[in-house]
């Protein structure tokens, strides 16, 4: 019962400090900076304040309410493995991974489900106001995720003689994202880095028989 207390309260501790970190951000962003306006923080660093109605770094795959949609229902999936694991007794490590995971999906659904209804529109020559008179620049569960961080790591062009892509420009590493991108994908790589012999069904029921014994 104790170390549930323990790993469930750092569990919480994760949870609420990467939303708060993450939603300071994108509210800082939307009410202080024009849409698509950008700020060179180094070469390779930049914030870059841009929105999206897709998934993580600006993919654009399915339509917005399905998206919106279908990031609850994985917030409440993950949240009750969430709790289950931490039940078990699961090691720290991987509890806060999961902790990450379920943060940042929580970070984008609190944007594009109140968003739109909270702040009015962000444009080149407008700066968006919380709580406008006028009312939000879209309805509930419409809203449009904002996105900040953007790192051209390598900005250049291929060389002339190289077929197909001779003479383009290339960046790499061009998705533009936001710290709750950063959980999820952090936390995913730390799980398959680290972790990945929790993710084997066959681990779970041999803990399973280990604890029975």
């Amino acid at each position: 019962m104790k170390s549930f207390c323990t790993k469930g309260k750092i569990a919480l501790f994760t949870i609420f400090s990467v939303l708060i970190i993450d939603q300071v951000i994108k509210v800082w962003i939307k009410t202080h900076m024009y849409w698509h306006e950008s700020i060179r923080v180094t070469d390779w660093f930049y914030i870059y304040f841009t929105e999206n109605n897709g998934m993580a770094f600006g993919m654009e795959l399915f339509g917005k309410l399905f998206l919106t949609s279908f990031r609850i229902v994985a917030v409440i999936l993950i949240g009750w493995y969430l709790y289950r694991i931490i039940k078990r007794g699961f090691k720290t490590g991987y509890i806060i991974c999961i902790s990450l995971i379920l943060t940042g999906a929580l970070g984008n659904i609190i944007d594009s489900v109140f968003y739109g209804v909270l702040f009015s529109e962000s444009t080149h020559s407008q700066i968006a106001s919380f709580m406008p008179e006028g009312g939000g620049y879209s309805t509930w569960l419409y809203g449009k995720v904002v996105d900040m961080f953007y790192f051209p790591i390598i900005e250049t062009d291929w060389p002339e003689w190289m077929p197909f892509v001779g003479g383009e420009h290339f960046i790499f590493f061009s998705p533009i994202f936001n710290f709750a991108d950063a959980a999820i994908s952090c936390g995913i790589i730390a799980l398959l880095l680290f972790y990945s012999k929790y993710l084997n069904e066959s681990y779970y029921r041999s803990d399973k028989d280990k604890r029975k014994a």
